[in-house]
C-alpha cells in the first residue's frame, strides 16, 4: 500500500467516483452515440484498478471479492445471452427485439440496454479478475494461500527488473 504517498492516495479518492459515473454514463448512452457495454465495463474496471493498484489489491479485494467477480462475469454472459434468446422463446427470429415492449422502437432499445449491460458486467468483472491474478504474481501476501507461484521473480533470489523498463 502506498501510505507515503499522500497526493496520489487524495487524487485517487477524488477520481474514482467521477471514473465510476462516467462508466455509468458510457454504459446507458451506448446506444445513443459512441460508446457502450465494452467500453463501459473497461472504465469502470480502470477505476477499480486505479482504487487497487494506490490503496492495495487487499483492500480492493474486500470491497469486491473474487467471488462476486466469478458471480458478476456468469451473471453478464447469461444476461447477454438471455437478451438474444428471449425473443427467439417469444416466437421470433434471433435478436429480434421489437417484442420485448408494446412497440418495436421500444422494444429495440429494451434489447440494446440488455445486450451492452451484459456485456459491461462481464468486461468489468473479466478485467478485474485479471487485475488480481496479475497483481497476485508480484504479492504474495494478497494470494490466498501466502505462497509465492512458481516461477515468481523474487529479489531474494536475486531477480531485478532492470532499471528504466
Amino acid at each position: 500500500m502506498m501510505d507515503h504517498h499522500l497526493i496520489l492516495r487524495v487524487v485517487t479518492k477524488l477520481l474514482v467516483a467521477p471514473i465510476l459515473l462516467f462508466a455509468l454514463y458510457v454504459q446507458f448512452h451506448g446506444d445513443y452515440g459512441p460508446g457502450g457495454g465494452f467500453q463501459a465495463g473497461v472504465i469502470l474496471a480502470a477505476g477499480f484498478i486505479l482504487y487497487g493498484l494506490i490503496f492495495g489489491v487487499q483492500r480492493l479485494r474486500s470491497l469486491v471479492t473474487p467471488t462476486s467477480l466469478r458471480l458478476l462475469m456468469a451473471g453478464g454472459v447469461l444476461l447477454y445471452a438471455a437478451g438474444g434468446v428471449i425473443p427467439m422463446l417469444l416466437g421470433v427470429n434471433l435478436l429480434d427485439y421489437g417484442v420485448l415492449a408494446h412497440d418495436p422502437v421500444h422494444g429495440q432499445h429494451y434489447g440494446i440496454i440488455t445486450i451492452e449491460l451484459g456485456v459491461g458486467i462481464t468486461v468489468t468483472a473479466v478485467m478485474t479478475s485479471l487485475f488480481y491474478c496479475f497483481a497476485s504474481l508480484r504479492d504474495p501476501a494478497s494470494r490466498a494461500d501466502g505462497r509465492e507461484p512458481p516461477g515468481a521473480l523474487s529479489p531474494e533470489a536475486g531477480d531485478r527488473v532492470p532499471e528504466g523498463t
